[in-house]
C-alpha cells in the first residue's frame, strides 16, 4: 500500500477474512489499525478497491469500508461486525449470515457494498470494466473513451421522453443511454436509494460521473440514503478530476416523521456539501421538475455549476404550482363561489409565470434553454471548453462536512 501510494497505482483488496487472529492478541489488532491507517491516508490519492470473496468479520470490514467501491458476490460474500451467533447472544435474534450481511442486504439495504455480482468472474471483470473510467492516482487524468460515437449525434427520442403529464413517472436511463458515448454506463449502486441514479460514462471520450434523479422511483425525490450516496459519488469524483454530469428532476427532500428524525437536514446538507466544494467541471441539464431547495442542491449555478442547461419542459420554482396556490390564496380560494374553479384559474396562472425555464434563463441562472435533441453535442462542447478550469478552495487543513 506504502509504494502503491508513492508509485500513484489503484489498490485492489481481495478479502475472505474471518478477522484478528484470537491467538494474537493485541499484535493481530495493531496489524489492523496500520491497514486501516494507510487506508485513510491513501484515501483521494489512488483509486481503492475492496472485492469480499468470502466471509469478512470484525477488523476485515473496516478496511474495505473506508475504500472507495467494494464489491460482493451474492451466495460467497458477506460482510458483519459480529456474526451471526453473537447477535443471537446479545440480541436474542435468530439471522442467517445472509440476511445479517449479505451481497443483497449491502448491496440495497445498507448501502455499504457498491456492486453486486452474480460470481467472482463477473465481479473481477467488473473491477477491470471500473478501471475504464477512472484514473490511476489523483495527478493523472482519466481514460478516455474509444470516441466513436459521433460528437454532433442527435436522438430524436428525447423528444418523447417527458411525458405531457407532469406528475407521470418516467425512466432516467431512457435519457443517459442516448446522451452517452455508445449508450454505455456503468451504474454505482444500482439497488440502493434508486430514486437517485449515480456511474460512470464517456461523453464525447471525456470520462464523467453522473448523478441523475430518478422519477420512475419516489418521484426522484431526495431522501437520507439518496443524498449520502450522491455526496460520496460526488466526492470521489472531485477528489480524481471527473467532471460531473447532472440530470435534474427532482420535485423536492422526501417529507415525513421518520425522514426528519432520520436527519435529513444534516443528510441532505452532506449533497449540498459535496457539490459546493467540488471544484471539478460541473454540467446540469434540468430535464422537468427542480423545485424548493433540491433547485440549489442539485448543481445549480449558484453553488458554482459552470454550465447549467434546460430542456422546454423545465420547471424552475420554490414549489410546485398546487402546493403554491394552496398557500398563496387560501383565502380567495376558500371564499370563492367555485373554488375548484379558483384553484384551477390560480394553478394555470402560477403555471404560465413560474412553471418554466424561462424566468431562471432570464436571470441567467440558466445558460441556455435547449432542443432535447442537442443534449449530447452541446454537453461535449461544455467538457471540451472547461478541460483547463483551475479552481482552488480556500486553504485549510479540511473542511467539516456534516457527518
Amino acid at each position: 500500500m506504502d509504494l502503491a501510494v508513492q508509485n500513484g497505482a489503484p489498490v485492489i483488496g481481495l478479502n475472505d477474512s474471518g478477522g484478528a487472529r484470537i491467538q494474537e492478541g493485541v499484535v493481530s489488532l495493531g496489524g489492523y489499525a496500520d491497514i486501516f491507517l494507510r487506508n485513510t491516508m491513501a484515501s483521494g490519492v489512488v483509486p481503492q478497491i475492496s472485492a469480499i470473496l468470502g466471509p469478512c468479520a470484525g477488523g476485515a470490514v473496516y478496511s474495505p469500508a473506508i475504500t472507495d467501491f467494494v464489491w460482493m458476490v451474492r451466495n460467497t460474500s458477506y460482510m458483519f461486525v459480529t456474526g451471526p451467533n453473537v447477535v443471537k447472544t446479545v440480541t436474542h435474534e435468530d439471522v442467517t449470515m445472509e440476511q445479517l450481511g449479505g451481497a443483497d442486504t449491502h448491496g440495497g439495504t445498507s448501502g455499504v457494498s457498491h456492486f453486486t455480482s452474480g460470481t467472482e468472474l463477473e465481479c473481477l471483470e467488473g473491477i477491470r470494466q471500473l478501471m475504464r473510467f477512472i484514473p490511476s492516482n489523483n495527478v493523472d487524468a482519466a481514460p478516455r473513451g474509444p470516441g466513436a460515437d459521433p460528437r454532433d449525434r442527435r436522438d430524436e427520442a428525447l423528444l418523447d421522453v417527458i411525458p405531457d403529464n407532469a406528475n407521470k413517472p418516467y425512466d432516467i436511463h431512457d435519457v443517459l443511454r442516448r446522451v452517452v458515448d455508445d449508450g454505455e454506463f456503468v451504474e454505482v449502486h444500482k439497488d440502493f436509494a434508486a430514486n437517485i441514479v449515480v456511474g460512470f460514462a464517456h461523453l464525447g471520450g471525456h470520462s464523467v460521473g453522473i448523478v441523475a434523479n430518478q422519477p420512475a422511483v419516489l418521484a426522484g425525490v431526495l431522501d437520507i440514503n439518496a443524498s449520502v450516496k450522491a455526496a460520496r459519488f460526488i466526492r470521489f469524483c472531485d477528489a480524481f478530476n471527473i467532471p460531473l454530469v447532472t440530470f435534474e428532476d427532482v420535485p423536492g427532500f422526501l417529507p415525513g416523521v421518520a425522514q426528519e428524525h432520520g436527519g435529513i437536514i444534516k443528510h441532505g446538507a452532506k449533497l449540498l456539501y459535496a457539490y459546493c466544494e467540488a471544484t471539478v467541471p460541473k454540467l446540469t441539464v434540468i430535464t422537468r421538475k427542480a423545485y424548493g431547495g433540491a433547485y440549489d442542491v442539485m448543481s445549480s449555478k449558484h453553488i458554482r455549476g459552470d454550465v447549467n442547461l434546460a430542456w422546454p419542459t423545465a420547471e424552475i420554482a420554490v414549489m410546485g404550482p398546487k402546493g403554491a396556490v394552496e398557500i398563496l390564496f387560501k383565502k380567495e380560494i376558500a371564499d370563492a363561489k367555485d373554488p375548484q374553479a379558483a384553484m384551477d384559474a390560480r394553478v394555470a396562472e402560477y403555471t404560465d409565470k413560474f412553471a418554466n425555464p424561462y424566468v431562471a434563463a432570464g436571470r441567467g441562472y440558466v445558460d441556455d434553454i435547449i432542443d432535447p435533441r442537442d443534449t449530447r453535442p452541446r454537453l461535449i462542447d461544455a467538457l471540451d471548453m472547461l478541460q483547463g478550469k483551475r479552481m482552488r478552495n480556500p486553504a485549510k487543513k479540511h473542511g467539516c462536512i456534516p457527518l
